[in-house]
C-alpha cells in the first residue's frame, strides 16, 4: 500500500470486531480523528467522494462499535457516505484503489464484502431494503438488528416514504438513521428540508426531548401499557412545541432526536438505548458535510462533495491548466444552450431532480430562477411534473442522468409518451461514465426509449449537434416527447457555439465515403470511429462512416443506401447491445431482406465495473483500437473467402 497516514488506533482495526474488542470507549474520539485523517490523506491524492464521508465518521464508528456487524445489518443509502465503513471493514489496505480500474468500488457492494449488505448507488433504497431484510429474519425466526442510514437528500424520493409507510406497520427491529446535513450534492430543497430545519432549530423542543426520552426508556420496563401512555405524552409534547404533528411518528415510527452526529460517545449511548426499544424507530442526526477538514467546512459544499485531487495541507484543489483551449463539457453546452434558447422561446422551462450542478442547469437557475426547477431526488416526480407543464403549453427540458431515468420509466411511458406531450428529455451521462461504475453507467436508454411509441430518440456526435438537437426539439413543429442523450465529460470541438440549425427528424448524415465496409455510429462514440478510420486508411482500407443521429425514427433512406452498397457493416454505440441501435439496424436489414455481415460493437450483456471511460471502452471492445481490429477481421475474412 502507498504511504498514507494511518493512526495507531486505526492500525489495530482490520474488521469491526477489532473495534469492539480493542478500542476503549474513551478512545473513540481519537479513532474518529485518525479515520478522518486517513480519508483526507487518501482522497486528496486519489480523488473520490469526500464531504459526505467526512460527515459521518463519528456515526460510522458508533454503528460498528454498538452493533454486531456483519450479523447485524447496516444498509447504507448511496455510497457517498460509506468510505469510513469500507476502511473499518477490512479494506483499509485496498482503499487507495477506490474507484480505480480493477480496484474496490466507490459504493457498497456485497460481492466485495459481507459487511456491504446491499448494493447501492441510486438513492433512497435503504429503508425498503432494510425492511425487507428485517421481515425475512422474522419469517426465518432469526433475531438481529437492521439499520438503514439515509441522508436527508435521499428522503425526498418517494421510495423512502413508501418504505416508511410499510415499515410503520411491520413488527421489526428496524432503525432508520436520518443523516441530516441539508445537502445532497447541491443544497437540499423542498418542504421536507424546511420541516427538518424547524425541528433542529426549535430550542424549546430540544430542551425537553431528552427528559421525555429518558422517561420513555424507564417506563418501558414496566410493561407495554405504561410505554404506550408515555409515548402518547411524548407525541403530545412534540406536536404542541412544533405546532404540528411529527411527520415520522404519523407513519408509526418512534422519533428520537435531533442529536449531535459528531459526538461519538453520545451516539454510542443513544444507539445502545435504541437497541433495546422494539419496533420501527428513526434517529435524527445532525451532521456537517466535510466535518473536520476546515477548507471543506468553510468552502463550497457542492465543490467539496467530490473535489478531485487537492493539497491536503492548504485545501487548494489541484487543477491542471491546459496549454491550449479545450472543448467544453457536454453538460455545460447543455447549460448555456438552454439559456440561449429560453431567451428566445418563453415557453421553455428547465427541470432537474437534485442535479443542477451535475447537469449544469444551475446556469439557467441563476439566469432564470422563475423558469428552472430543482425538484429534489425525485425522478418520477420530475417527469410527471414536466408532463403537467407540457399539458399547459410549456416546453420542459427535463435533465436526468441516463441511469437515473430508469427510475421514471413508467412516468415516461404513461404520463408523457401516451399523451404525446412535448417534454424534452436531456439524458446526461449516457454510456459508460467511468469511476462511478455499474450503478451509474447510462447503458440502457437507447434500448428502453426506442421501445416507446411517440418517442424520438437521438444522440449528438459533438457539441454542435447537441445544440442543433436541442433547438430542433423546441420548434413548433415538434409535438411529442424528444430524448437527447450525451456522455459524461468533454466534447471534441473548440469552436462549438455556432448558429442553430434545424434538423430533419429521423435523418442521419454521411461523414465519409468508402468502399470496403461501412461503420454506422450513434452519438459521441462516433469520434472513436473517426480515429479508427484514419488508421485504417493508412493501411489501405477504405471505410464509409455514417452518423445515424437518430435511433428512432431511424433513417431508412440512409440504411437503404448502406445495405445497397455494403456487405460488411459495423454498428457502434456507447450503449447496451441488447435492443440498442445495432439491433434496430439488424431489424431493418431483416425486414427489407438485405443480406450483409453485421458486427455490433457496444456494451455487452453484463454489468460493467468502474474505471476510466477509455479503460472501459477498451474492455468492452469498442475503442478505436477495437474498431480497427474488427474492421480488418471483416476484410480479411472476405479476402480469405474470395481466395
Amino acid at each position: 500500500m502507498a504511504d498514507y497516514k494511518t493512526g495507531e488506533l486505526l492500525k489495530q482495526i482490520n474488521i469491526p470486531q477489532d473495534l469492539r474488542d480493542k478500542i476503549l470507549e474513551d478512545d473513540l474520539p481519537q479513532l474518529c480523528n485518525e479515520l478522518r485523517d486517513f480519508i483526507i490523506d487518501v482522497v486528496s491524492q486519489q480523488g473520490g467522494h469526500f464531504g459526505a464521508s467526512l460527515g459521518v465518521v463519528e456515526l460510522t464508528v458508533a454503528l460498528h462499535y454498538v452493533f454486531n456487524t456483519p450479523d447485524d445489518k447496516l444498509v447504507w443509502d448511496v455510497g457517498h457516505q460509506a468510505y469510513g465503513h469500507k476502511i473499518l471493514t477490512g479494506r483499509r489496505e485496498q482503499f487507495h484503489t477506490n474507484r480505480l480500474y480493477k480496484g474496490i468500488s466507490g459504493f457498497p457492494k456485497p460481492s466485495e464484502s459481507e459487511y456491504d449488505t446491499f448494493a447501492v448507488g441510486h438513492s433512497s433504497t435503504s429503508i425498503s431494503a432494510a425492511l425487507g431484510m428485517a421481515v425475512a429474519d422474522n419469517i426465518k425466526k432469526e433475531k438481529r438488528q437492521h439499520v438503514a442510514i439515509i441522508g436527508d437528500g435521499s428522503m425526498t424520493a418517494g421510495l423512502a416514504f413508501e418504505g416508511m409507510n410499510h415499515g410503520g406497520v411491520e413488527n421489526t427491529n428496524l432503525l432508520v438513521i436520518l443523516n441530516d446535513n441539508c445537502m445532497a450534492i447541491d443544497p437540499n430543497v423542498g418542504a421536507l428540508k424546511e420541516y427538518l430545519t424547524d425541528i433542529t432549530t426549535s430550542h424549546t423542543y430540544n430542551k425537553v426531548k431528552d427528559e421525555v426520552w429518558h422517561l420513555l426508556g424507564k417506563m418501558s420496563k414496566f410493561g407495554p401499557n405504561a410505554q404506550a401512555i408515555v409515548q402518547k405524552i411524548e407525541n403530545g409534547i412534540k406536536s404542541t412545541i412544533l405546532k404540528q404533528s411529527n411527520l415520522f411518528e404519523s407513519l408509526n415510527f418512534r422519533y428520537f432526536g435531533p442529536v449531535d452526529g459528531h459526538d461519538v460517545n453520545y451516539l454510542t449511548k443513544v444507539l445502545e438505548d435504541l437497541k433495546d426499544i422494539p419496533g420501527p424507530k428513526i434517529l435524527h442526526c445532525i451532521t456537517e458535510k466535510g466535518k473536520g477538514y476546515q477548507p471543506a467546512e468553510d468552502g463550497d459544499s457542492t465543490q467539496w462533495h467530490a473535489p478531485g485531487l487537492f493539497n491536503k495541507d492548504t485545501g487548494e484543489i489541484i487543477k491542471i491548466t491546459p496549454k491550449s483551449p479545450e472543448p467544453p463539457k457536454y453538460q455545460d453546452v447543455f447549460g448555456h444552450t438552454i439559456v440561449e434558447l429560453a431567451e428566445k422561446n418563453k415557453k421553455i422551462v428547465g427541470v432537474t431532480p437534485a442535479m443542477p450542478s451535475g447537469c449544469s442547469l444551475n446556469i439557467m437557475m441563476e439566469a432564470m430562477p422563475d423558469r428552472s426547477f430543482d425538484v429534489g431526488i425525485a425522478e418520477q416526480h420530475a417527469v410527471t411534473f414536466s408532463a403537467g407543464m407540457a399539458a399547459q403549453g410549456l416546453i420542459p427540458f427535463c435533465n436526468i442522468y441516463s441511469s437515473f431515468m430508469q427510475r421514471a420509466y413508467d412516468q415516461v411511458i404513461h404520463d408523457v409518451a401516451l399523451q404525446k406531450l412535448p417534454v424534452v428529455f436531456c439524458l446526461d451521462r449516457g454510456g459508460l461514465v467511468g469511476a462511478d461504475g455499474a450503478t451509474h453507467h447510462g447503458a440502457y436508454d437507447l434500448a428502453y426509449l426506442r421501445a416507446i411509441p411517440n418517442m424520438i430518440v437521438s444522440a449528438p456526435m459533438n457539441e454542435e449537434e447537441l445544440r442543433n438537437l436541442m433547438y430542433t426539439a423546441q420548434t413548433e413543429e415538434q409535438k411529442g416527447p424528444f430524448s437527447i442523450r450525451y456522455p459524461r465529460g468533454k466534447g471534441v470541438m473548440i469552436d462549438w457555439k455556432k448558429p442553430f440549425k434545424k434538423l430533419k427528424i429521423g435523418t442521419g448524415r454521411r461523414i465519409k465515403i468508402g468502399v470496403d465496409l461501412a461503420i454506422l455510429s450513434i452519438g459521441a462514440i462516433g469520434n472513436e470511429a473517426i480515429k479508427a478510420i484514419k488508421e485504417l486508411e493508412r493501411d489501405g482500407v477504405s471505410v464509409a462512416h455514417y452518423d445515424m443521429r437518430f435511433v428512432k425514427p431511424i433513417d431508412e433512406i440512409l440504411l437503404h443506401e448502406v445495405f445497397g452498397k455494403f456487405t460488411k457493416v459495423i454498428t457502434l454505440e456507447d450503449g447496451c447491445l441488447m435492443g440498442g441501435m445495432g439491433s434496430a439496424i439488424i431489424e431493418f436489414m431483416a425486414d427489407h431482406h438485405y443480406h450483409a455481415e453485421v458486427v455490433r460493437l457496444g456494451i455487452p450483456d453484463e454489468f460493467i465495473e468502474h474505471g476510466t471511460q477509455s479503460e472501459l471502452y477498451k474492455e468492452c471492445c469498442y475503442d478505436a483500437e477495437a474498431i480497427v481490429k474488427t474492421s480488418k477481421s471483416l476484410i480479411n475474412k472476405e479476402n480469405k473467402a474470395l481466395a
